[in-house]
């Protein structure tokens, strides 16, 4: 663990108290079931503009956009509001700044885009967490954020 880190921790906290993989993993989870959720609700929505059918070869393109668009408002408003997904506040876990600060819409943008790159090569982006010193994935060092656990929830 980083000397800086350690600096971050809570009295009566101990490095063993940062969320681990396999509570990173099931948030996640739960965040993707909510995600399906919210795009087949969102597909839903665009219905009565193609007249009931599934969207034609020329407007998938504009349809995949849309669904990122709508991916990214779901995490970042989450995000940059508190720091918790439903996922990650029933797993009592937060996405903050180095420094324990809300991140920001820069910040943000920066953590969804690198890690849909970083699961685009085989999930090796998350999977960085079982290799790195500090426990952060590819999107946490570029984003410069970190997931802590949130001891305050019960």
């Amino acid at each position: 663990m980083s000397s800086k880190k350690k600096k971050l921790l809570k009295p009566g906290q101990s490095p063993a108290s940062e969320p681990g993989f396999l509570r990173r993993l099931a948030a996640l989870i739960y965040d993707l079931f909510l995600l399906i959720a919210l795009l087949f609700l969102a597909t839903a929505l665009l219905l009565p503009f193609t007249t009931g059918e599934a969207v034609s070869a020329q407007q998938l393109l504009i349809y995949r956009i849309y669904l990122l668009v709508i991916s990214f408002f779901f995490y970042g408003w989450f995000w940059t509001h508190g720091g918790q997904t439903l996922g990650l506040r029933a797993w009592k876990i937060k996405v903050l700044t180095l420094d324990q600060k809300t991140i920001n819409w820069y910040q943000a943008l920066l953590r969804f885009t690198t890690a849909i790159v970083s699961w685009g090569f085989f999930g090796l982006g998350f999977l960085w967490i079982l290799l790195d010193k500090d426990q952060r994935s590819w999107y946490d060092h570029l984003s410069k954020t970190a997931l802590f656990f949130d001891p305050q929830k019960k």
